[in-house]
């Protein structure tokens, strides 16, 4: 029974911590949201687009275009197409795939629901760069963080060495908050809407990647996952309790 709580101990432990850091996510964009129904976003986004319009080059405007595609619906869409092909080629990951779907295809289906509720007008409109619609969350944010950190996770848990996927995660990380900015920079949005972007992608993504690892653990462990959370939770309240009466 030991042996069996150290094996559902660490997976457990995650899974808790995801759930906690999701939530915490919860809150924020909460708060986000309710200062943007009671207009008191004004002066922290007039800041930040005044810096932007501060730096305005033309190195930067043909930089920004560029790295704004690679948040694009087409751009992301046909990454996607590659990677599943990737998945399945190489690895026949149909968990992975099939969650990799459900985050990328929801994280759409998110945007769109919450641009409907919140229904915030963009800063300037501009087809060519993919600024129609709503603003609020950003779309680009958002579902550039889910793609592009569900290919890090992918990474992670890959056989690539320390160094490579360290490397990945940087590379990842900057062009995720590149994308960002460059909404800002071009004018599609309000910093506070790729702020929104990023705080509803990660709690979506963290709770698509706590999703895979629990069908992943419960396909490959003899130790049934309900099981086990009640094992170990159940353990740390015995725990607690002999420490309170020492």
């Amino acid at each position: 029974m030991e042996e069996e709580n150290k094996k559902a101990g660490f997976p457990v432990l995650i899974l808790l911590v995801g759930l906690g850091i999701a939530s915490l996510f919860v809150w924020l964009f909460a708060e986000l949201a309710e200062e943007l129904l009671e207009n008191e976003l004004r002066s922290f986004d007039n800041i930040i687009i005044s810096f932007f319009e501060a730096i305005e080059t033309s190195a930067l405007d043909t930089f920004y275009i560029l790295i704004t595609e690679m948040g694009s619906v087409w751009f992301l869409t046909t990454l996607s197409v590659i990677l599943i092909g990737l998945l399945w080629w190489k690895a026949k990951d149909k968990w992975g795939i099939l969650f990799f779907i459900i985050a990328v295809g929801g994280s759409g289906l998110l945007t769109w629901l919450l641009k409907q509720f919140y229904g915030r007008g963009r800063p300037s409109i501009n087809e060519e760069i993919d600024a129609i619609g709503f603003s609020f969350p950003s779309g680009h944010s958002m579902g550039s963080l889910v793609f592009y950190g569900f290919t890090a996770y992918f990474i992670v848990r890959s056989r690539q060495k320390r160094v490579v996927k360290i490397s990945s995660l940087v590379v990842l990380g900057i062009l995720i908050i590149l994308i960002g900015t460059s909404r800002i920079y071009l004018g599609a949005h309000f910093p506070s809407d790729v702020l929104a972007g990023f705080i509803a992608g990660t709690i979506w993504l963290i709770l698509c990647l706590l999703a895979l690892e629990w069908v992943q653990w419960q396909s490959n462990s003899h130790v049934r996952p309900v099981h086990a959370v009640r094992k170990f939770l159940a353990s740390g309240y015995r725990a607690g309790k002999k420490k309170i009466g020492h």
